[in-house]
C-alpha cells in the first residue's frame, strides 16, 4: 500500500455526516476507513485484525459513553492511540472528561464547524500519529475556564452530602462509621453516595480499585486540588499553562 495512506476508524452517530466523512476522507487518496462505528461501547468492544492508525471521534455520541470516554477505553487495549476528538457541543461536562481522561499525547480537539473539511482533519490525523498533538484555541479556553473553576474548589462538583462524605472519607472514616456518623441505617447508601464521588472526580475511569479510589478522594480532598492519575499511578495537576505536570504532594 502507498506509504502516504494511513487508515483509521470514524465514530460518528449522524449516519449521513459519517457517510460524507468516509467519502470526502477517502477522495485525498490519503485516508482507508476502515471501520465506521455509531456508539462509543462498539468502538471500544471491536477486535480487528488490522488496528488503526489513529481514531477520527466525535465527542457527542448516542449511547452510554461519550467520545473521549471511548478514547479512553481504546487506550485501555492500544495504548497511546492517536485520537482526533471533534465536537460542536459547548458542554462543560465534556471538558472536564477530557481533562480527567488522562489523554496527554497524540490528540487534537477541534471544533466541528471549523475543522470538518477533509482539507483540515487529514492533517489533524498526521499530526496526532506523528505524536503531536492540538487543540482548537476556542475549545482551549473553555477547557482552561473548567480546568480553573474545577482546581480551585473540587468540592463544588459534589452536592451537599457527597461533599459530607467526601470529607468523612478524607479523615479515614470507613462506610460504617460514615453511615453511623451522617444517620444512616445502611451503609451501602455511603457505598453509593462513594460511588458519585469517584464518578465526578473521574475516578471510576482510571481505576476499578475501591480501595484506589478511596485513597485518591482522600488526596483531592486534603490537598484542595483536582488531581488525575496515569496508568502507572502518577499523580498530575494542571499548571498555571494548561499543561499537567507530576504533583509533589504540595
Amino acid at each position: 500500500m502507498n506509504a502516504r495512506i494511513f487508515s483509521i476508524w470514524l465514530v460518528e452517530d449522524n449516519l449521513a455526516l459519517a457517510k460524507a466523512l468516509c467519502k470526502g476522507l477517502e477522495s485525498t487518496g490519503q485516508v482507508r476507513v476502515l471501520a465506521s462505528f455509531t456508539r462509543g461501547e462498539a468502538v471500544v468492544g471491536a477486535r480487528p485484525t488490522e488496528p488503526p492508525a489513529a481514531v477520527l471521534m466525535d465527542v457527542a455520541l448516542a449511547g452510554e459513553i461519550n467520545g473521549i470516554q471511548a478514547a479512553i477505553g481504546l487506550r485501555k487495549e492500544y495504548p497511546r492511540l492517536p485520537v482526533v476528538f471533534y465536537s460542536i457541543q459547548d458542554d462543560e461536562n465534556y471538558y472536564r472528561a477530557f481533562l480527567r481522561s488522562g489523554v496527554l499525547t497524540h490528540y487534537a480537539y477541534v471544533r466541528k464547524s471549523n475543522y470538518l473539511l477533509p482539507e483540515s482533519i487529514v492533517p489533524l490525523l498526521r499530526d496526532a500519529i506523528s505524536g503531536r498533538s492540538t487543540i482548537d484555541p476556542e475549545i482551549e479556553a473553555r477547557v482552561q475556564a473548567v480546568r480553573r473553576k474545577d482546581e480551585n474548589d473540587p468540592l463544588a462538583l459534589l452536592e451537599p452530602n457527597e461533599q459530607a462524605v467526601a470529607g468523612l472519607v478524607a479523615q479515614g472514616l470507613t462506610n460504617e462509621q460514615i453511615a453511623a456518623r451522617l444517620g444512616f441505617r445502611d451503609k451501602r447508601t455511603i457505598s453509593r453516595t462513594n460511588g458519585q464521588i469517584y464518578a465526578a472526580w473521574g475516578l471510576d475511569i482510571n481505576t476499578t480499585d475501591e480501595k484506589v479510589a478511596r485513597t485518591r478522594a482522600a488526596l483531592i480532598v486534603n490537598s484542595g486540588r483536582f488531581l488525575t492519575w496515569d496508568s502507572q499511578g502518577a499523580a498530575y495537576i494542571l499548571d498555571e499553562r494548561g499543561q499537567q505536570v507530576p504533583w509533589d504532594g504540595t
